[in-house]
């Protein structure tokens, strides 16, 4: 091997090692703790909450909300043996998630079932992971989904929002900041899980045989009240951990 084969060889060595050390660097969480001053906490938490009060600001974060709870109906499908074929998202704030299988089961009632919840959980998850440094790892893994979910997308509507979505994740991961990773997961996870009692609020007040716990009530015979049970316990039990961490923040 030649002089300038050899020069080759090691200058793409070299770069392939660069390009896994900075993957490396916005991929691995914090060397400790980021600490959260308690201005930086509240307006984080003030942020938080003009998003959800505020109706413009709301209509755009609940599409957000509506996207966690469609991809939940998926991932849980696929974990379950189902197929996730594609989703939409919809002017109206709503959507619709479609996981090929068996028309009854175990599988299908899951993936079902999961779609209130999601928010919640990953909401929940996302504060809890933020306050202990694990911000990027988070990041990382939404950032994957997100991009893996982009092909199952089936109206422009849905695509605009996912690509959205992923660039600005994606230039949050990227352009890593650790500090301001923790504050915009804590502020997001805390907009999920009210939107995700805001969600369950809705659907409590629906009289309809379409929704989710209608569906889940004709597939296994329990009655619609007792899901809309199980999605309010979620939603206690991710608020009631969120608190404690927001006020372990606050020190």
């Amino acid at each position: 091997m030649d002089h300038c084969a050899v020069r080759s060889v090691i200058t793409r060595t070299l770069a392939s090692v660069d390009l896994w050390d900075e993957l490396g660097q916005r991929v691995l969480p914090s060397a400790a703790a980021v600490a959260l001053d308690v201005r930086s906490l509240y307006l984080v938490l003030g942020i938080a909450l003009a998003v959800v009060v505020i109706r413009p600001a709301w209509n755009v974060a609940r599409l957000g909300v509506t996207l966690v709870h469609e991809l939940g109906h998926a991932l849980v499908g696929v974990v379950f043996g189902r197929q996730f074929t594609g989703f939409v998202l919809r002017a109206d704030m709503s959507g619709h998630a479609v996981t090929r299988g068996p028309s009854r089961g175990f599988g299908r009632a899951a993936s079902t079932w999961a779609g209130y919840p999601a928010p919640a959980i990953v909401g929940t998850l996302m504060v809890w992971a933020a306050a202990r440094g694990w911000a990027a790892p988070v990041l990382t893994a939404v950032l994957l989904i997100l991009v893996l979910s982009l092909i199952r997308v089936r109206s422009l509507l849905t695509a605009v929002v996912m690509i959205g979505v992923i660039a600005g994740t994606g230039a949050l991961w990227w352009w890593r900041t650790d500090a301001l990773q923790q504050q915009v997961l804590i502020g997001a996870g805390l907009v999920l899980v009210v939107g995700a009692w805001r969600h369950v609020g809705a659907v409590l007040r629906d009289r309809g045989g379409s929704s989710d716990p209608a569906v889940l009530a004709s597939l296994t015979r329990v009655p619609k009240a007792l899901w809309n049970l199980t999605f309010l316990l979620v939603c206690a039990a991710a608020s009631w951990v969120c608190a404690v961490e927001v006020l372990a923040l606050r020190g």
